[in-house]
């Protein structure tokens, strides 16, 4: 599954490419791909592309009347589609431009759990937004010392909770375990201030390195 530096990476570069351009139409490709049923997706159309952004591991484009908010779940992959075929392979859903380029949100394997929410106002309490926790990256060593001390469970888990910081997977929960020299079965609750602090070093060091590299790619 994409993490936090894959998507922030990826959320660049499809503002870099399609900031600006008009909305001609949003068409859902496949009856699971579109969560919710209100607003309508056409209240965008004729729209420009105003920011693409992430919260935690999903992607927001931001349009002036409503938000899309993309969850790419596990095989979920949101590309370009000069083909803009009728039923692509494992095609969930389409943004066509008016300059007629296009995005396709494609999902490998039969889960079919990738999708679009279409949020009109602040998605930040909607779904599927409302449920997260902070950005992994946002949280200072006292900000995470009282999330790890919420609830007594392992690290490992913690990491990986979106609940209780959004953007981090197993990859990212394994490389900062190590960086932080902290056992992945630690238990939470047990955790202090130094530990704390080691862990957000080490976030911030591993979210660094793996945008770094994500950025460096076409």
């Amino acid at each position: 599954m994409p993490e936090l530096p894959e998507v922030q990476a990826h959320a660049e570069r499809l503002e870099a490419e399609l900031g600006g351009a008009v909305l001609a139409r949003f068409t859902p490709l496949a009856f699971t791909a579109l969560k919710t049923f209100s607003p309508d997706p056409s209240v965008t159309h004729g729209e420009a592309l105003d920011a693409v952004t992430r919260r935690g591991k999903l992607l927001l484009l931001q349009f002036p009347s409503a938000t899309h908010v993309v969850h790419l779940m596990q095989g979920g992959r949101l590309r370009p589609d000069p083909k803009q075929a009728a039923k692509p392979r494992g095609g969930q859903a389409r943004w066509t431009f008016d300059d007629g380029r296009a995005l396709l949100l494609s999902e490998a394997g039969t889960e079919r759990r990738a999708g679009v929410w279409v949020v009109a106002g602040d998605p930040e309490g909607q779904e599927p937004l409302d449920h997260l926790g902070p950005d992994a990256t946002a949280v200072d060593a006292d900000e995470l010392l009282a999330l790890l001390h919420a609830e007594n469970t392992r690290l490992h888990g913690f990491l990986r909770d979106q609940r209780r910081v959004a953007g981090l997977g197993r990859r990212l929960a394994n490389e900062i375990c190590h960086r932080a020299r902290l056992s992945p079965f630690a238990m939470t609750a047990k955790l202090g201030p130094d530990d704390a602090a080691a862990l957000v070093a080490a976030i911030g060091d591993a979210v660094e390195e793996g945008l770094g590299y994500e950025r460096s790619r076409d």
